[in-house]
């Protein structure tokens, strides 16, 4: 008798375990491990959905006591065994429950009706076809004579064969007659499975470039040490424009000769409509997209594709790290700094580190590449963890942009009161005079996000943790000022507390707002706006970058997405109208995430032939992370970075624990955040910001507080996570209340 340990699919800590269920004789050969089942649960034998993870032929209880499997979803999708083992790594480091986990892995967890082409092909010659057809007539059968007639007008009667969609719809034979006529073995009727593909079939040359020197030689060392068996994890450090793009293609091409499949992670779906059209030149039908745009049909299809080893490589966002790929290879993460490999919904992973663990599992490969690499990768060449291999010049011998940092004070003090420096109104007139293209790069759709002074740009920041204050409107005004990583509150000043200028104020400015400016500034302009209001819907973000790349408008508006690896030959200007809205923003990375997006907005400009311009119009000229933004100049930067994160333990010098606790009372909240503090306790190796207000206080009718716990060892967090689940499961009285962890 064969039992299997199920995982039922409710996310609720106290149900975080297998239970045990009996497989009945019949359903043995399905129930394999991975595979979703119907079971009964609960007193009520409520009927429930599971996952299979893990089989026995011991029972655990009684049998006669063990329920039954009821149904095993036969064509549903089963996850590969060792993505279950990846789900459980998952569910011990980032704090989730294992069903949490396993969703997180199956991206496709339920089958979609499969398309089939189904063709109607003669069982007779077509001397014996006109025979039954002149019976038929006779005796006044006019849809099959129909049917008759559509299969005698093929131009190849044994080969065509006859679309039965066609057949009901244009020659309209009911499904009834075509079902008694193949009865009859008059017709007979093949199925063909179709593939819904989200690649439409594209004719694209392979413009294979030829390596230089610095590209050739990351190729010769990867492909030294993956003949030899080594696999290890490298992070390519090379500037905008460098063709880091061609030594992933390399690279790939190299594993999938060997017979291994690649998994090519993005870090926006925006990304997909160039990085897939220079994949699909190279390696044609080989190459598949998975991201959440796609319908649930092409998802499942391309998730089947891949379990029949019909796709050697996958290209997409941090889902696509799950495609159930047998034989791994290797996982390039490009764009590896990006926040959007961070997930925010439970388990709060980063693709980085399962992409480490999924590959050390399967003995693969990471490559992860960024012209301005998180501090955590860079601190993993530090220390070993990676190989560093770096590109210093721009591929096909392409200038670096010249690149002005406009000081607002100044812009202030002549009386420029327009969201545009002096400099970059001329630039723009230049630039649309020549027919050229402009980007205008502004992070931020909403509005007042931190309080800073005019004169003097500084921005007031918490004295303990070093990140801005929010301000916090009430009675239609800014009245108070709130750190979210410590809780610690001061009143709105009323003069700057740097320069007594009464110059103080909110900043707020978003894409939509610039959009309007920008068209009534210059009439004469095409403008195109690209922010997660324009690009809903399925084609959204492809929609504006081919009519960017077509060159239907001149100017592009956008946020961070619009300067995430895009390649326009025809941009020469790029324009950040202000550089201070990531580096004044509440987080302890602000200074790192300003540098990373001026550096890649500075990479837009002049990739091909033509000269590039970039201006950052910026209240703190002075930051490090502007002007070494401004130099290209990531290893000072990082220096810089390195120490202010030593003197205050940030990562990755330190890991933080960021434990966020909800309910719908207020009372709970508060004192359910005190206990958390007191259960995690006052270890030497362990400092406790909080409790304090989160960024958003109270959200979907929840109250929140939130708590940063930082530690030297990452081992040591995993131990408060344990403690802080153990207590709640063992409380009746926060039984209502939600504990959830990220690690930062």
């Amino acid at each position: 008798m064969l039992f299997a340990e199920v995982i039922v699919d409710i996310s609720v800590k106290s149900l975080d375990r297998p239970f045990q269920y009996r497989i009945p004789e019949q359903m043995e050969e399905q129930a394999v491990i991975g595979v979703p089942v119907i079971i009964p649960f609960g007193k009520g034998n409520r009927e429930r959905k599971g996952f299979i993870v893990g089989l026995s032929n011991t029972p655990q209880y009684d049998i006669n006591k063990t329920k039954a499997i009821i149904k095993v979803e036969k064509q549903g999708v089963a996850a590969e065994s060792h993505l279950l083992s990846l789900a459980y790594w998952m569910k011990e480091n980032y704090g989730a429950t294992m069903n949490d986990a396993i969703k997180a892995v199956m991206p496709v967890r339920k089958e979609i009706q499969q398309k089939v082409e189904r063709r109607i092909f003669p069982a007779f010659t077509e001397e014996k076809l006109r025979e039954v057809r002149e019976l038929f007539e006779k005796k006044h059968n006019v849809a099959r004579v129909r049917l008759l007639d559509g299969l005698l007008g093929l131009k190849d009667l044994r080969e065509e064969g006859l679309l039965y969609e066609d057949a009901v719809k244009m020659l309209n034979v009911p499904n009834k007659v075509i079902k008694e006529m193949e009865q009859l073995g008059i017709i007979r009727i093949s199925s063909k499975r179709l593939y819904r593909n989200p690649l439409e079939e594209k004719r694209i040359a392979d413009n294979r470039k030829r390596l230089n020197e610095g590209q050739q030689a990351i190729v010769d060392t990867f492909q030294k040490d993956y003949d030899s068996g080594v696999r290890k994890n490298y992070l390519i450090h090379g500037v905008t424009g460098s063709g880091k793009t061609e030594v992933y293609m390399n690279l790939i091409e190299h594993v999938i000769r060997n017979g291994q499949q690649a998994i090519m992670l993005i870090p926006e779906i925006a990304l997909t409509f160039q990085t897939v059209n220079r994949f699909y030149g190279r390696f044609k039908e080989k190459v598949s997209v998975m991201h959440s745009r796609l319908s649930a049909g092409e998802r499942y299809d391309q998730y089947q594709r891949v379990k029949n080893n019909e796709i050697q490589i996958i290209i997409g966002p941090r889902s696509a790290l799950f495609a159930p790929f047998s034989n791994l290879g290797l996982i390039v993460i490009d764009e590896e700094h990006e926040t959007s490999y961070q997930s925010d919904t439970m388990p709060k992973y980063h693709a980085r580190e399962v992409a480490i663990q999924r590959a050390k599992m399967l003995s693969a490969s990471v490559v992860a590449g960024s012209a301005t690499p998180s501090l955590e990768a860079y601190y993993y060449c530090q220390t070993g963890k990676f190989q560093l291999f770096t590109l210093k010049e721009r591929a096909g011998n392409a200038a670096f942009p010249t690149i002005q940092i406009v000081d607002l004070r100044e812009e202030m003090k002549a009386k420029n009161y327009s969201i545009f420096s002096r400099t970059l109104q001329e630039k723009i007139e230049a630039c649309l005079e020549k027919e050229e293209q402009i980007m205008l790069f502004i992070n931020r759709r909403g509005y007042a996000s931190f309080v800073s002074c005019r004169e003097c740009g500084e921005a007031i920041r918490c004295e303990s943790c070093s990140v801005s204050l929010k301000p916090h409107i009430y009675h239609g005004k800014v009245s108070l000022l709130k750190c979210h990583y410590c809780g610690a509150q001061k009143p709105m000043p009323v003069v700057c507390p740097f320069c007594g200028s009464r110059y103080i104020g909110t900043f707020g400015l978003g894409t939509q707002q610039v959009e309007e400016i920008v068209k009534k500034q210059f009439p004469q302009a095409r403008v195109l706006r690209m922010d997660a209001d324009t690009t809903s819907g399925k084609n959204g973000h492809s929609r504006i970058l081919q009519a960017f790349a077509k060159k239907e408008a001149d100017i592009l508006v956008g946020t961070q997405m619009i300067v995430k690896g895009h390649d326009f030959s025809d941009v020469t200007l790029v324009g950040v109208l202000a550089a201070d809205l990531s580096l004044n923003a509440s987080d302890f990375r602000a200074a790192e995430r300003t540098f990373a997006l001026l550096a890649q907005a500075a990479g837009r400009a002049g990739r091909a032939e033509k000269p590039g311009d970039v201006v950052f119009q910026t209240y703190q000229p002075e930051h490090y992370s502007i002007t070494c933004a401004a130099a290209g100049d990531y290893e000072n930067f990082y220096r810089q970075e390195i120490a202010v994160r030593q003197m205050l333990h940030y990562p990755p010098i330190s890991n933080i624990l960021e434990v966020l606790v909800f309910s719908k009372e207020q009372k709970k909240t508060v004192l359910l955040s005190e206990q958390v503090h007191k259960i995690i306790g006052a270890e030497k190796e362990i400092t406790i910001l909080g409790p304090g207000d989160p960024v958003f206080a109270k959200l979907r009718d929840f109250y929140r507080r939130v708590l940063f716990v930082k530690a030297v060892r990452y081992q040591t967090l995993c131990e408060v996570k344990d403690r802080i689940e153990d207590f709640m499961q063992e409380q009746e009285e926060y039984k209502d209340c939600t504990v959830t962890f990220r690690f930062n």
